[in-house]
């Protein structure tokens, strides 16, 4: 027989809906991810010659040049983010990964939190979230991406 006891009850399995604000926060974050996306296939990561770039595809855009490449001579942390982008959008995986494996990485799990991102806006929940825990969520991520940057980096620095 169900207890009608109310602190006897089992606690919520559904999550809490999302408020307003975070709807409109990851509708944001995936407009700007679509941003990114857009100006990936936008960009021509070959050269003129049909081989792939490894870096710089950046600078088609206005941007200067690493500044790090320029003074150092060697690549900073990020060199070939936006060329394994523009490389992964046209399927050409093997070259992207040359360029930045890490920025493949990103570039790929962007595409599924920009598919997060709309989808949980919409249900007007966060999926795959427990409750109360998106800022260790997100700090995994982060961190976890900075780790991989720097230690990318780090082997470039001393081969």
């Amino acid at each position: 027989m169900p207890s009608e006891n109310p602190e006897m009850q089992t606690q919520r399995t559904t999550p809490p809906p999302a408020g307003k604000w975070v709807r409109i926060s990851l509708l944001a974050i995936g407009g700007m991810l679509v941003v990114v996306f857009a100006l990936a296939v936008y960009l021509n990561p070959y050269n003129t010659d049909g081989s792939p770039r490894s870096m710089a595809t950046h600078t088609k855009l206005g941007l200067p040049p690493c500044n790090f490449v320029v003074l150092a001579g060697k690549p900073c942390p990020s060199c070939g983010m936006t060329t394994s982008f523009a490389l992964l959008v046209r399927g050409d995986v093997g070259n992207s990964l040359s360029a930045n494996w890490v920025g493949t990485a990103l570039a790929v799990t962007w595409a599924a939190l920009l598919l997060w991102c709309f989808a949980s806006a919409i249900a007007n929940r966060l999926f795959f979230i427990p409750e109360g825990r998106g800022e260790t969520v997100l700090t995994v991520f982060v961190g976890g991406f900075l780790i991989l940057m720097v230690g990318r980096w780090v082997a470039i620095l001393i081969t």
